[in-house]
């Protein structure tokens, strides 16, 4: 018996299905700012993740195959038989991984803000932010994570939007926010990638630290169908910044497929 929760979901929209897949500590509402410039092109299906948002709790530890099974349900829950996906950050390593299982599911991928091909210093630093935060606490680490999440711009502007974010990580139960992001850690895409065959869209921005350009140039050389595309001047929190901008890239992808 394959370890499945059922995940909480939201159903808006007209037209094809667009499963959309958040990332970690996060919720649905993540999207709130995209989902005004999707909902009239497609029926957007968001849900939280295991131990996140309003979804039930995880019995022990669990991985990518487990949120890949998870995302299988909500899908069976909705009565799609194939749709668009796109995922940020972890979610961007999700919709690969449920892409490469289930092909024929599978019309098209975002992969936002999320990494591949992390050379030994690159893993060496997302798995130093782990280990801070197992042996200080995610309280204690994670405002060393605003800068790298948001624009000086933002953070001054956007206070609110800020501190509703770092609130929402601390009000995640920290065994789940710790296990999610050591499977954000842990997960190495590059030796699966190239089977991934759904066109496919690379989207990160400029000045994102740990899914930087350079590691989504590596996603989109690997990718046998895709595009890439680089937002100039964000950083990692890219959907709470400029969700209308990531969502209108996706409705011009996803339109002018075939």
């Amino acid at each position: 018996m394959r370890d499945v929760i059922e995940c909480e979901y939201t159903v808006q929209g007209d037209g094809p299905p667009l499963f959309l897949i958040h990332g970690i500590g996060a919720a649905r509402n993540t999207w709130a700012k995209a989902l005004p410039v999707l909902t009239p092109h497609f029926t957007v299906i968001t849900y939280d993740l295991r131990g996140h948002g309003a979804s039930p709790m995880p019995r022990g530890e669990f991985g990518l195959d487990e949120m890949v099974n998870d995302l299988e349900r909500v899908r069976e829950q909705t009565g799609f038989e194939s749709a668009h996906f796109a995922g940020h950050s972890l979610g961007g390593m999700i919709g690969p991984a449920y892409a490469l299982k289930y092909p024929e599911r599978v019309k098209s991928l975002g992969l936002l803000s999320t990494a591949a091909f992390r050379t030994e210093d690159d893993s060496a630093k997302v798995w130093g932010v782990v280990r801070a935060m197992e042996e200080k606490g995610i309280p204690q680490v994670l405002s060393t994570l605003t800068d790298r999440w948001f624009t000086d711009g933002f953070i001054v502007a956007h206070g609110d939007v800020v501190e509703r974010r770092l609130k929402q990580v601390v009000d995640t139960d920290p065994d789940v926010f710790l296990n999610v992001f050591r499977i954000y850690a842990g997960t190495e895409m590059a030796p699966w990638l190239h089977e991934v065959t759904a066109p496919s869209l690379v989207l990160t921005g400029e000045n994102d630290g740990g899914c930087n350009p350079r590691l989504n140039r590596q996603i989109d050389a690997a990718l046998p169908n895709s595009e890439l595309m680089i937002l100039p001047d964000l950083k990692h929190s890219l959907l709470l910044e400029a969700g209308d901008q990531v969502a209108a890239h996706l409705v011009r992808f996803i339109n002018a497929l075939p």
